[in-house]
C-alpha cells in the first residue's frame, strides 16, 4: 500500500465530551496513522459520508451518551448502503457489557471502554488490518 492507514475518529449524537476521542486520535497519529477527526455532534450520515469522501480504512467512534445501539445500527446500515462495510469499525466509550454483544453482532470489530490501554487499541487495529490485507503500517 502506498499510503498510510487512514482512520476516521467521530463523535456521533449529542454527546459533547470529546477528550477521549482527541486523546486516542493523537495516540494513533503518533503511531503513524493518518487521522481524520470530524468533531462533535455528527449524524450517522455525516460520519458515513466523511468516511466515504476521505477513503478511510478504519472508522472509530466515541460514544458516551448511551445511544450506542440505535446510533450504530444506523451507521452500519448506511455503511452497507455506501459499500463501506469492509472497513474496520471500532467503538470507544461507555458501553454496557450486554450492548457489546449487540454491537459485535452489528459488525463492530472492537469495543473499548474507559481505562482501555491505548497500546492495546493500536495493536488491535494493526492486527485487524493485517488480517484483512497487507497495509503499510
Amino acid at each position: 500500500m502506498d499510503r498510510r492507514v487512514r482512520i476516521l475518529i467521530a463523535k456521533p449524537g449529542l454527546d459533547g465530551h470529546d477528550r477521549g476521542a482527541k486523546f486516542i486520535a493523537r495516540v494513533l497519529k503518533d503511531e503513524g496513522f493518518e487521522i481524520v477527526y470530524t468533531g462533535l455532534h455528527q449524524t450517522a450520515e455525516q460520519i458515513v459520508m466523511s468516511a466515504l469522501q476521505e477513503d478511510v480504512d478504519v472508522i472509530g467512534l466515541s460514544i458516551l451518551s448511551g445511544g450506542q445501539i440505535p446510533l450504530m445500527t444506523q451507521i452500519v446500515q448506511m455503511m452497507r448502503e455506501k459499500n463501506l462495510d469492509d472497513r474496520l469499525l471500532i467503538v470507544g466509550g461507555i458501553v454496557p457489557k450486554n450492548d457489546r454483544k449487540v454491537l459485535e453482532g452489528l459488525g463492530v470489530s472492537g469495543v473499548f471502554g474507559p481505562g482501555s490501554n491505548s497500546k492495546e487499541i493500536v495493536q488491535f487495529i494493526k492486527r485487524a488490518l493485517g488480517e484483512r490485507q497487507n497495509f503499510g503500517i
